[in-house]
């Protein structure tokens, strides 16, 4: 097995790890980022944490309600950490070899610099995205799917007031109409309803929305694995200029690095993170006859969200993303880093013990010819 694919699997298996255990913050911040209020109605709107938001979904819910997509998200991060991982592995042993090459030459020191980092993790993000985006897509539409369709029943209501005044209907009439549309709850639907639902609003191509702020949020894992790689040389080349090895790394140290890694790509890119999940998300969530927050396109849900929102509804829900988004980037390369050094240990193993094997085999041969 190459490096490129043992650093796949483990990517891979490190993110499954990391998905299970921040999955209802996940949940929650997507549907905190879908949320749409006017600017106008903002101060008048009850603003909920992070906790309450969890406890009022287990309420109205259950736990299910914040596992809503999990089957789907967990093949979604097994496949991009997979892919991500081994082209990124791919890119990065090209880049060493280049570095090494020019080093030879006369240029450089044979060191990777920043730029080439940030090219690596673009390439592989880029890749990465044209391939899973829609699985993200189907995650995204399941977390917020009870989340629509209370807005959907929030507008029936408004509608059947209007028409109750308007067709003067009596106090018992309209008290039926509303507690048969109560009777109707919200509830999570499966993968083939989701897939069903985005095929029949938008063909093939709505597997593919919010592609563009994705791809552009590449730059996301870029800036993260720049400061991650720079981070973690400058840490092993301190302990070897102590002369303690780089062996010395811990899976704390790594958490660390890996945390402050997350913290500075997710402040930098949280924006077009907001801008993907609302584009990816029922359109109903922004009511059903308010088309001011309801999305086209890219350009569309920018410029309306500017102009009916202002710059504080591209950052919604970013504490519970730090939180979420943080913890589970710590989680994931320290398992990745745990599940390769296994791997290299058994490699190391086997090596030797064949090594072992083909030393006896000389010997006995040596034996039996008489030498």
């Amino acid at each position: 097995m190459s490096n490129a694919i043992a650093n796949g699997v483990a990517g891979a298996g490190g993110g499954i790890i990391a998905q299970i255990i921040t999955y209802p913050l996940q949940t929650v911040n997507t549907r905190q980022q879908t949320e749409r209020i006017a600017k106008s109605k903002r101060s008048t709107a009850a603003s909920t944490n992070t906790l309450l938001q969890i406890l009022h979904v287990v309420r109205t819910e259950g736990w299910g309600g914040l596992y809503s997509g999990l089957k789907p998200s967990l093949f979604g991060t097994a496949a991009s950490m997979g892919i991500y991982y081994y082209f990124y592995q791919l890119f990065k042993n090209k880049a060493e070899a280049i570095a090494v090459a020019r080093k030879l030459k006369g240029h450089g020191d044979g060191s990777v610099g920043m730029f080439s980092w940030l090219v690596v993790a673009a390439l592989a993000g880029s890749l990465n995205v044209l391939l899973t985006n829609p699985i993200w897509v189907l995650v995204t539409r399941m977390q917020t799917q009870t989340q629509a369709e209370r807005k959907i029943m929030e507008s029936k209501r408004e509608a059947l007031m209007r028409e109750a005044t308007e067709n003067s209907f009596t106090a018992s009439i309209l008290q039926e109409k509303l507690d048969e549309l109560d009777s109707t709850k919200p509830h999570p639907y499966g993968t083939i309803h989701a897939a069903r639902e985005i095929y029949s609003e938008a063909g093939i191509r709505g597997f593919w929305k919010g592609i563009i702020p994705t791809l552009i949020m590449v730059c996301n894992p870029s800036i993260q694995f720049m400061i991650y790689e720079t981070s973690l040389k400058r840490l092993k080349e301190k302990r070897a200029a102590n002369k303690q090895g780089v062996k010395n790394v811990t899976a704390l140290e790594v958490f660390l690095l890996g945390a402050l890694a997350k913290l500075g790509a997710t402040v930098t890119t949280y924006p077009l993170l907001v801008v993907k999940s609302r584009l990816q998300a029922k359109q109903e969530i922004g009511g059903i006859g308010n088309t001011s927050l309801r999305y086209s396109g890219t350009v569309d849900a920018i410029i309306k969200m500017i102009r009916y929102e202002g710059l504080p509804g591209f950052y919604k829900g970013m504490s519970t993303k730090i939180v979420q988004s943080v913890f589970a980037a710590s989680v994931l390369f320290m398992v990745k880093e745990e599940l390769v050094k296994a791997y290299m240990f058994l490699v190391d193993k086997i090596s030797k013990v064949q090594l072992k094997a083909i030393k006896w085999d000389d010997e006995y041969s040596l034996e039996v010819v008489g030498f």
